[in-house]
C-alpha cells in the first residue's frame, strides 16, 4: 500500500514523500530543501531511493545535489540539460517503475517549457499524480515560459484523467485560488463549500491537499473555460479582449489572476 505525506518547505512549498508499507524505501518529489527532506527521513525511518523533478525552478531542485551525494539512486525529471543531476531523462507518454509505482509521463507546458506530471495508478486506491506547479487546486501556475495554448492544452490532459485522482501540487495556494474562483464565479456553491473545508484545516495547520479531479471540475476556473459562467465573468472583466478559444479564455482569465487581490 503507497502512503504519501507532506514535507513542508520553504514559506509555501511541499515536498511529497511517497512510501510503501512494507519496506522503508522511499521518493521525494520536487525537494528543494535537502534538510527538510534529511530530517523527515530520521524521523519516519526511512531510506531514499529515488527523487522525481517536475521542472527546472530552483525551488524543485535545488536540493538533489545534496541528496544524490552519497547516494546512488536515480533521479526522474523532464529532458532538460539544465538540470544536471537528471539521470533518467523522460518525454511525453515515457513510462517507468520505481518503488513497485508505475508511472507515466505527461508533457505539460506552459508554467514552464519543461514541465512534466508523474501519473500513476496504484494496485489499490485511488489514481494519483504529482503536478509540481501546472495544476494547483482551484488555481494554476504563472506563465512564465509558456503559451496560453499550451497551459490549455495541458489542461486537456489533466481534465481528461480519471474523476478520482489525486492530485499532489508543490504549493499551498488553495485559499488565495479559492478568493479568485469566487470573484470569477460567486454563484457557485461548490467554490463556498470547498472554501469552508479548505479554511479549517489550514486553521488546523494542515495541508489543503490532496484535491481530485472531479472537485477541480467544479471549483476551479482554470479547469472550467468551456463553462458559460466562466466565459461571461471574463467578458465582463476584459469586454475588449477576444474570446474565440477556450485557450483565449484561459489566457485572459491568467492575466486576470495575476493581478488579481
Amino acid at each position: 500500500m503507497i502512503q504519501i505525506r507532506a514535507i513542508p518547505a520553504f514559506q509555501d512549498n511541499y515536498i511529497w514523500l511517497l512510501s510503501e508499507n512494507s519496506s522503508q524505501q522511499c521518493l521525494v518529489v520536487d525537494p528543494g530543501d535537502a534538510v527538510v527532506v534529511e530530517q523527515s527521513l530520521e524521523a519516519w525511518g526511512l531510506e531514499l531511493s529515488g527523487i522525481l523533478v517536475t521542472h527546472h525552478h530552483w525551488d524543485h531542485t535545488n536540493g538533489i545535489e545534496a541528496l544524490t551525494k552519497n547516494r546512488n539512486i536515480p533521479v526522474y525529471g523532464p529532458d532538460n540539460e539544465a538540470i544536471t543531476s537528471i539521470t533518467h531523462p523522460l518525454r511525453d507518454s515515457d513510462t517507468f517503475t520505481v518503488l513497485n509505482t508505475h508511472f507515466q509521463i505527461l508533457k505539460t507546458p506552459g508554467h514552464t517549457l519543461d514541465h512534466i506530471v508523474f501519473f500513476s495508478i496504484p494496485d489499490q486506491g485511488d489514481p494519483f499524480m504529482f503536478c509540481g506547479d501546472t495544476l494547483f487546486s482551484a488555481g494554476c501556475g504563472r506563465l512564465f515560459e509558456g503559451t496560453a495554448e499550451q497551459m490549455q492544452s495541458s489542461f486537456d490532459k489533466l481534465r481528461s484523467l480519471p474523476e478520482n485522482t489525486r492530485i499532489y501540487c508543490t504549493h499551498e495556494y488553495t485559499l488565495a485560488n479559492l478568493a479568485f474562483a469566487k470573484a470569477v464565479e460567486p454563484e457557485n456553491h461548490s467554490i463556498d463549500n470547498y472554501l469552508n473545508r479548505v479554511t479549517q484545516l489550514r486553521q488546523q495547520h494542515r495541508p489543503s491537499l490532496p484535491s481530485t479531479i472531479k472537485l477541480e471540475l467544479t471549483i476551479n476556473p482554470f479547469m472550467r473555460t468551456d463553462q458559460n459562467s466562466v466565459i461571461t465573468a471574463v467578458k465582463e472583466h476584459a469586454p475588449d479582449t477576444t474570446l474565440s478559444s477556450e485557450a483565449e479564455v484561459f489566457g485572459a482569465l491568467r492575466q486576470w489572476k495575476d493581478r488579481f487581490q
